[in-house]
């Protein structure tokens, strides 16, 4: 099966060894993403513009690989405050309610930088 990566430009891309998202046959995996553009995260304080954020980055990655969001099929949240999860669930839905892919939501303690609220995960399988 041939193997597609889309990079999203950040240097730790090659130090740590990943990509933003990975296409073997009809399969897509998009590696856990925050709302970080251009060096500069999104939405500071703000989870529901995180996701939204983060979300459309990864539309994007999905694009890239030939695929559309309607065929996610997993979508995992990360945040790290629980009282987040209405407005984070608000935006996934904007997206998702009539797809309704299979979905995690968790509190975690922290990700990497500490203005960051929400981090996703998505897979998705596509027609070849």
């Amino acid at each position: 099966m041939k193997r597609q990566n889309v990079t999203s430009g950040a240097p730790w891309e090659d130090r740590v060894g990943y990509c933003r998202a990975v296409k073997k046959g009809p399969f897509i995996e998009v590696a856990g993403t925050t709302a970080m553009l251009n060096g500069e995260l999104q939405g500071v304080g703000d989870a529901y513009t995180q996701t939204k954020v983060i979300i459309e980055i990864m539309a994007k990655a999905i694009r890239e690989l030939g695929g559309e969001l309607s065929d996610v099929v997993r979508t995992r949240m990360f945040i790290t405050r629980i009282k987040d999860f209405e407005v984070v669930g608000k935006a996934h839905g904007e997206y998702f309610k009539d797809i309704k892919p299979a979905s995690t939501l968790v509190e975690v303690s922290a990700l990497v930088h500490p203005d960051m609220l929400v981090e996703i995960e998505m897979s998705a399988i596509i027609a070849e």
